[in-house]
């Protein structure tokens, strides 16, 4: 045996004297790469479980392609909404209403202020979809105070429930030029439609004035980042369908300097009066409305709203004026509660609001408790007054120079939309 091993050694000296240094080098790395792959080996070996069986390599798998619904609906968000209160008024008016006011109108009776279904799907120019639209049905008390007045609409009950709804593009023009066709809600004004994005429960007279909603065209453009402005061709005020063959205008700038000031300056110019014998009275009206929104600490936010408007009937006759503003401050006691003080005045001289010659005035003082995500609760105390006496009494033919109300509102939503609608 001893000489078998002595023949080995002998053959294998001859063979590597045989070898070329090339040859001889390529070997020496073959052998250190055997010498690494059973230290890896050994290690892996240690890391597993006694008597485990390593786990074998899964086989490469194509890529699932999105299926084409899934694909469709991406970006789309429904949300559902439902706002009822009770409210008291302590003039208890014989009219059982509240003079004035825009959704709050029941008195000394639980209400549905609104049931709403909104669906939205946004432009996205990062996964390039430049198109997108949105639908706001709406139900309830408010649609009677927003939607379809015979006052300004030829057909009101074919768009009465049909708050929004418009379709939008983002044309390839520099920043990205947005464009909107249908029917929006007005951006007059700072307050808006839904509840549980408003400072206070009940709306100011400004709410109830200024345009509601407007159809036809939109364009937007992001000046830049900070300032974006907006040009609008549409129907005219609160008008889906045209009743006098005339196209209204409006310019609107928003500048947002910081992320917590933010202000809008609008302007809107319009002939809003029916025809006569198929001719449309010449008189314009004009809406001045600028409002900003300073969030001064984390606890307090501070706005204001200022507005003028002018209407004639045509171009030599008397104008009507309406002219004021309000003021807002909230201050948040916890990240669930909050309070809200506002006073608004409006002084209505030749009665085009009203319908009387008056100075108006609101002071209201709401506290809201966020209860739960998608759950709100809003206790509020208002009192209106005016120089004239133009609130209801209890009695029939009786009115009185002021009127005082307390509510509770409960508001539910959910969906998949996150922020303010």
């Amino acid at each position: 045996m001893r000489l078998f091993c002595h023949f080995l050694f002998a053959v294998t000296a001859l063979a590597q004297e045989a070898l070329t240094p090339r040859e001889r080098m390529l070997l020496e790395r073959i052998e250190k790469l055997e010498q690494r792959l059973a230290a890896l080996e050994a290690k892996t070996a240690g890391n597993a479980a006694p008597g485990m069986p390593m786990p074998p390599i899964p086989p490469a798998r194509a890529e699932e392609s999105p299926r084409p619904l899934e694909s469709a609906a991406a970006g789309t968000t429904i949300n559902f909404y439902l706002d009822g209160y009770y409210g008291y008024n302590f003039n208890r008016p014989f009219t059982g209403t509240n003079a004035l006011r825009a959704y709050d109108v029941s008195s000394n009776s639980f209400a549905i202020n609104q049931a709403g279904i909104v669906i939205e799907r946004v432009p996205d120019l990062v996964n390039g979809r430049r198109i997108g639209a949105r639908l706001d049905l709406m139900f309830g008390q408010a649609t009677e105070t927003l939607q379809g007045s015979p006052a300004n609409e030829p057909r009101p009950e074919v768009f009465r429930h049909l708050f929004q709804a418009y379709g939008t593009v983002v044309a390839p023009v520099g920043k990205g030029l947005t464009l909107d066709f249908g029917k929006w809600a007005s951006s007059f004004g700072i307050e808006n439609n839904y509840t549980k994005d408003q400072f206070n429960y009940s709306r100011s007279y400004w709410f109830n004035f200024l345009p509601f909603y407007h159809m036809g065209l939109r364009a937007s453009y992001p000046v830049t980042s900070r300032l974006s402005m907006s040009y609008w061709l549409v129907n005219g005020l609160n008008q889906t369908e045209e009743f006098n063959s005339f196209k209204s205008q409006a310019v609107l700038l928003s500048f947002a300097p910081s992320s917590r000031l933010s202000a809008n300056l609008n302007y809107y110019s319009g002939q809003e009066h029916r025809a006569v014998d198929e001719r449309t009275p010449r008189g314009r009206s004009h809406f001045l409305d600028a409002y900003v929104t300073w969030q001064a600490s984390d606890r307090w936010t501070l706005a204001g709203e200022a507005d003028y408007a002018i209407e004639r009937t045509s171009p030599g006759a008397a104008p009507k004026v309406v002219f004021g503003g309000a003021g807002y401050a909230r201050y948040s006691l916890t990240r669930k509660v909050h309070l809200v003080g506002r006073f608004a005045y409006l002084n209505d001289r030749n009665g085009w609001f009203s319908g009387t010659n008056q100075a108006l005035k609101d002071a209201t003082g709401t506290a809201t408790f966020d209860l739960s995500e998608g759950f709100q609760m809003r206790w509020e105390l208002r009192r209106d007054w005016s120089n004239r006496a133009c609130f209801a009494g209890k009695n029939p033919g009786e009115r009185r120079q002021d009127q005082v109300t307390a509510l509770v509102g409960l508001i539910w939503w959910f969906g998949t939309a996150k922020g303010a609608w």
